[in-house]
């Protein structure tokens, strides 16, 4: 007799090569509606699966997993980010928790330099202008940015997606600067050209551009508050392609408002999809419904990771992309 089947419980829609090579291999439960489940149907979904595959929209709190019971073994997140799961109180109940790093990285680092383009070329103002029908013509002083090449970029995290981000920046001339919790290999400091700050408030106050490319954890969350904020020049620009809590955003809101910061990219928000209202209100911030990965082929790759750490799971081995709590 074969061995029964793993049951997977999927959160939301995922790509469709995926979510049929999904039902090749297991008992799958897939989300046809991709409606965001409620915490009660989070919980409902984790007492009745082997396997959960949730992403960054699930939260999944320690009372969540109490309430799951016995059946569950393995959370399978769609994403490199497990800021929204409660991975010490999974492995204190037996369960494991898996990502999928390092897919995304490119596709990231693509929309963090897009999104500093835009910003300071002021590519949004021109394009409402066009689709207004306003434009009449080429003039000398017309929606004038600035170049970020000769610019100094700082980037606050220098993993895969920030050290990503500087080499397409170097590319543009500009001048790299990182805050992280240690400084990276000197071989790649080397490549990158990139200057380490210690500390980050000194870092901040000398930037042209920050680059936020850290995950969000207790010592990251609101990293960039009012005090740090208030440090950086009336010039600067500020990009987030990473978690919107490590910014205080209402502290950036009256900054970019009273006009205090030059302008800011968004790709992800301190309240996932409750966008503070003001912001929407400013020409020079740029918001983006957190598009960071969205690629076709980094979705994809995602999914054939997630696919890899169930099957071997239930081959009986580790995942090769399991994490621990001391790597949250």
């Amino acid at each position: 007799m074969p061995a029964p089947r793993l049951s997977v419980v999927v959160t939301r829609r995922l790509p469709e090569v995926v979510e049929t090579r999904m039902k090749e291999l297991f008992d799958v439960e897939l989300n046809h509606d991709d409606r965001k489940l409620s915490r009660d149907e989070l919980v409902d979904a984790m007492k009745r699966a082997d396997v959960l595959v949730p992403c960054v929209t699930d939260k999944i709190e320690a009372s969540m997993i109490t309430q799951a019971g016995e059946k569950l073994k393995l959370i399978a997140n769609y994403g490199a980010g497990v800021d929204h799961i409660d991975v010490s109180s999974a492995r204190q109940r037996g369960v494991l928790v898996s990502n999928t790093p390092g897919v995304v990285t490119d596709d990231t680092a693509d929309m963090t330099i897009a999104l500093m383009l835009a910003v300071t070329r002021r590519i949004p103002e021109g394009l409402a202008h066009m689709q207004a029908g306003d434009w009449q013509g080429w003039a000398p002083t017309a929606f004038m940015g600035h170049r970020i090449g000769g610019k100094r970029l700082g980037i606050l995290g220098m993993g895969r997606i920030g050290q990503a981000v500087a080499r397409r920046a170097k590319a543009f001339g500009m001048q790299i600067h990182y805050h992280n919790r240690t400084k990276v290999h000197p071989d790649i400091e080397a490549e990158l050209e990139a200057t380490y700050w210690d500390s980050l408030d000194q870092m901040v106050s000398r930037m042209d551009v920050i680059s936020v490319n850290c995950p969000h954890t207790p010592s990251t969350f609101h990293l960039l508050n009012a005090r740090r904020l208030k440090m950086l020049k009336p010039e600067a620009v500020i990009v987030n392609t990473s978690r919107g809590e490590v910014i205080d955003e209402n502290a950036l809101t009256r900054a970019l408002r009273a006009g205090e910061l030059a302008g800011a990219g968004l790709d992800v928000f301190e309240h996932g999809s409750e966008v503070n209202p003001r912001l929407r209100e400013l020409p020079n911030v740029v918001l983006l419904p957190h598009m960071g990965s969205a690629t076709v082929e980094g979705r994809i790759e995602m999914g054939e990771k997630v696919l890899v750490n169930i099957k071997t799971f239930a081959d009986g081995h580790r995942p090769p992309d399991l994490v621990v709590p001391s790597m949250v």
